[in-house]
């Protein structure tokens, strides 16, 4: 079940994933939320964290594909893009 409600968290980029973990974080802080409330967004903060650290671990791959020539310069790497 809420798995079916945080299946938007796919579709957001890094960025977006972590603004919304970042507004989780706070409303839990202020602890004016009902507790029932609080298991729910608690749950929708983990699946934001994880959905962060796997965008963040493919961007860590990509950056270690990036080799640089005695100049400096990349070379043999793969692209960033995988468009």
């Amino acid at each position: 079940m809420a798995e079916d409600a945080n299946n938007d968290i796919k579709a957001m980029s890094f960025e977006q994933a972590l603004e919304a973990l970042e507004k989780i974080v706070e409303d839990l802080e202020r602890g004016d939320v009902p507790l029932d409330q609080s298991i729910k967004i608690y749950e929708r903060g983990e699946a934001l964290k994880k959905h962060c650290d796997t965008l963040l671990k493919a961007a860590e791959d990509k950056v270690e594909k990036i080799r640089l020539s005695r100049e400096g310069q990349p070379v043999g790497g793969e692209p960033l893009d995988e468009a």
